[in-house]
């Protein structure tokens, strides 16, 4: 068995899509998953299960489904990767708010559309730099005001994308331990 934060896309974002996360922790272990463990009420989750991130995605997208009547993307990292991920931190020399510093994790690599559409935008005092599969973003001024939340959000050729702050990837990260 290996360790896994598993990030649900869009469940508890306004009225819709509304999921208890002691349901969803059930949900799982139904599935057979162990440690089952969230964090917050928007989709994090950290658990046990043998086979690949691609596949555990998969198969919890497909029961969530079943189980809840909606679908819901699902974006999987290893323990390894997430590690990564907080160690990789390009803006940890500037971004003093966690609430502000967001990762972008993106069901594939990002390409070179996606890289060139975000270039092409008057970000502001946003930054942003990605590595691999996920993009990190800096917005000092914030979400709501960050130009490039909001192209990455209108941006419906890229993968599947779910966004978390750095506050929660810390977490996520230290839940894996």
């Amino acid at each position: 068995m290996a360790r896994f934060a598993v990030l649900l896309r869009g469940i508890n974002v306004g009225r819709a899509h509304r999921v208890g996360m002691a349901d969803l922790r059930q949900m799982l272990a139904d599935e057979g998953y162990r440690d089952v463990k969230t964090h917050l009420q928007s989709g994090n989750v950290v658990l046990d299960a043998t086979g690949s991130a691609s596949a555990l995605g998969r198969a919890i997208e497909t029961a969530f489904a079943k189980r809840f009547g909606f679908s819901a993307d699902v974006v999987v990292r290893t323990k390894a990767q997430l590690d990564h991920v907080v160690e990789h931190d390009p803006f940890g020399a500037v971004a003093d708010n966690g609430s502000r510093y967001f990762v972008a994790f993106l069901g594939k690599r990002a390409d070179k559309a996606l890289v060139g559409m975000l270039e092409s935008i008057g970000p502001g005092d946003d930054q942003f730099a990605v590595d691999g599969a996920e993009l990190y973003v800096w917005c000092p001024n914030g979400l709501l005001d960050s130009p490039l939340m909001a192209a990455l959000n209108k941006y419906k050729k890229g993968p599947v994308t779910t966004v978390r702050n750095w506050n929660t990837v810390r977490k996520l990260a230290t839940m894996l331990d």
